[in-house]
């Protein structure tokens, strides 16, 4: 056993998060925490990291096990470079052992430029060097809060494949219902102060929690049809010198005064609301569009249909803002034009939100913008809506400013939702939403009668509303692909297999196969002498890169060229990153060979 829970209870204010709550990780164990916002996850996470102390109950691991906790929010120390914040807390030895794995995982995720300062990134490449730390250190138990948020597609995909790989016990939040899927081998459901175990991935969550809900209403319809029984004896009159059994009022005072099971209004159908929508809509005609001398989109075309369903995929950086903007108004193209009709009416659902004013109850937001919601089954009030989507009585009449930032995101998509747009534009919807509120918001998507173009490295999600993918390359190239992400993938597969194979033909065929042992040609013995030498001058290069931008931060065409630059060389290291994965490999198996 490497970690133990123990009857846990965990109270903030008059709220009990979690009451008499035990939890054994054992080795080979990878447990995914699901649950609503709020229910108490990320607070059972920091008990098991020893980041909180319970008010009872035990927190307790042996003395030799090594815990690694990634929180949502990492601290970090702005003046650190992205290496010394990686390798923080680690001995130095370690850290020189280290060093190169380090470099590669933080390629992975994106980050090229080792010796930035931590308080120069943005809050996503600061989560990211923090997964990286994580990563690098020993440990036999990982802790993650929400590791794929800020990810994109590819990297959630190599997450998945690196922690698959590790030999750490895992216990791990996550909302990516694939990610979840892929890694976990146990589920824990958060829910009422209580967990619940299934033992599986999302799909065994999802038939176990069915099987749960569908017992505990079962138990509530007999201690239900009991009481009934009961309390018509309790209302009859005693026998003739007789009195009533004491033991059996108790037993009635007993059953009344048990609590039933917990209503779960993510079950609720709800319908969408929307003005209605002409048949114009928005078309992209020979499209472009540069930034910071880099151009995102080139000789676009694209006409949106009344009821599309877009999902906008791509790499980090790759320009898909860009293009939901363009779709938005918010950017105007440098060449070509964007039409659009009259009667379109946008909702924006953007990464940053809106600063919402914190004195204010969330209920009275929500009737700022729209006190009655037409839909299809006819008229519902803010509150009726908002109960829908998971804010209960109390929580409807909370300032804004007590609600958690999961809470808060999912007010400003209601708000988004009330004001009944006809095109709906969603930049990262899924980030900091639950399960529970996703699965209403795609409940919601299936049925709006308008369009729907959604920025998302949510796979399931794209998977379960979209028709058709539109992929970013960054280099201008914007590929249409028919169906979800999956469809996708298997596109980009399929012409992975296809270039592969009209490489494999273009090689010509041996005469005589035997058997050679491995070896370094000349020109990979010289590379693998120097490509450290050549990665270390990248980097410093880049170093130089970052310097000049701050120099020449209001010199607009120097600092464009300087962006380009830096663009070309992050590519460079990139690259160079990979061909030393790819000769270290090599040398080991010709080592392995003596």
């Amino acid at each position: 056993m490497l970690l133990r829970l123990e009857h846990i209870t965990k109270t903030y204010g008059t709220r009990t998060l979690l009451e008499d709550v035990t939890l054994y990780i054992s080795e080979g164990d990878r447990i995914g925490v699901v649950g609503v916002n709020g229910a108490g996850k990320s607070t059972l996470l920091m008990l098991a990291a020893s980041a909180m102390e319970p008010d009872q109950g035990t927190v307790s691991r042996n003395p030799n096990v090594r815990v690694e906790y990634l929180s949502q929010t990492p601290a970090y120390d702005p003046e650190n470079t992205v290496l010394e914040q990686v390798f923080a807390g680690l001995d130095p030895d370690a850290r020189t052992l280290a060093e190169y794995e380090a470099k590669t995982i933080l390629t992975k995720l994106g980050i090229f430029d080792f010796e930035a300062r931590m308080g120069a990134l943005s809050g996503g490449q600061r989560k990211r060097v923090a997964i990286a730390s994580a990563l690098v250190h020993p440990a036999d138990v990982l802790i993650l809060d929400e590791p794929t948020n800020h990810l994109d597609a590819e990297m959630i995909a190599w997450l998945e494949t690196r922690l698959n790989a590790t030999k750490a016990a895992l216990l791990m939040v996550t909302h990516d219902r694939y990610f979840l899927e892929q890694v976990a081998t146990r589920t824990l459901e958060v829910d009422g102060g209580s967990i619940y175990g299934y033992e599986g991935g999302y799909s065994a969550y999802l038939a176990g929690r069915a099987a749960r809900l569908e017992l505990e209403q079962a138990m509530e319809r007999k201690r239900q049809a009991t009481l009934r029984r009961e309390l018509a004896w309790v209302l009859q009159g005693p026998c003739a010198r007789g009195t009533k059994s004491r033991d059996r009022l108790e037993r009635y005072e007993a059953l009344k005064a048990q609590a039933g099971p917990l209503e779960h209004p993510e079950s609720t159908a709800l319908s969408a609301a929307a003005s209605r929508l002409g048949k114009k809509t928005i078309e992209f005609q020979h499209v472009t569009k540069t930034l910071g001398g880099r151009t995102i989109i080139e000789d676009f075309d694209c006409m949106l249909l009344r009821n599309d369903r877009i999902g906008i995929v791509g790499r980090n950086g790759s320009g898909k803002s860009t293009l939901l903007n363009l779709f938005a108004g918010r950017l105007e193209p440098d060449s070509g034009q964007i039409l659009r009709g009259e009667t379109v009416k946008i909702g924006y659902f953007d990464q940053e939100g809106v600063e919402l004013d914190p004195t204010e109850r969330a209920i009275d937001y929500i009737r700022g913008i729209s006190n009655a919601i037409h839909t299809q089954e006819g008229t519902l009030t803010a509150s009726k809506l908002m109960e829908n989507f998971l804010f209960s009585g109390e929580l409807q009449y909370t300032p804004i400013g007590k609600l958690s930032g999961g809470e808060r995101r999912r007010l400003f998509l209601l708000g988004v939702l009330a004001a009944a747009p006809n095109v709906l534009l969603l930049d990262e919807p899924t980030n900091d939403l639950d399960i529970p509120t996703l699965t209403i918001l795609e409940d919601y998507l299936q049925s709006f009668p308008g369009a729907v173009i959604a920025v998302s490295h949510d796979r399931y999600f794209l998977d379960r509303v979209c028709r058709r993918t539109l992929a970013v390359e960054g280099d201008g190239r914007v590929i249409p692909c028919p169906g979800g992400y999956t469809e996708y993938l298997e596109s980009k597969q399929q012409e992975k297999r296809a270039v592969a194979k009209a490489e494999k033909k273009k090689q010509p065929k041996p005469t005589q196969p035997k058997q050679q042992k491995l070896k370094f040609t000349f020109q990979e013995q010289r590379e693998y002498a120097h490509i450290e030498e050549d990665i270390a001058a990248l980097e410093e290069q880049l170093s130089q890169l970052t310097a000049e931008q701050e120099a020449h931060a209001t010199d607009y065409l120097a600092l464009q060229e300087l962006l380009e630059q830096q663009a070309q060389v992050e590519a460079q290291l990139e690259e160079k990153m990979e061909r030393w994965e790819y000769l270290t490999d090599l040398a080991e198996r010709i080592e392995a060979q003596s």
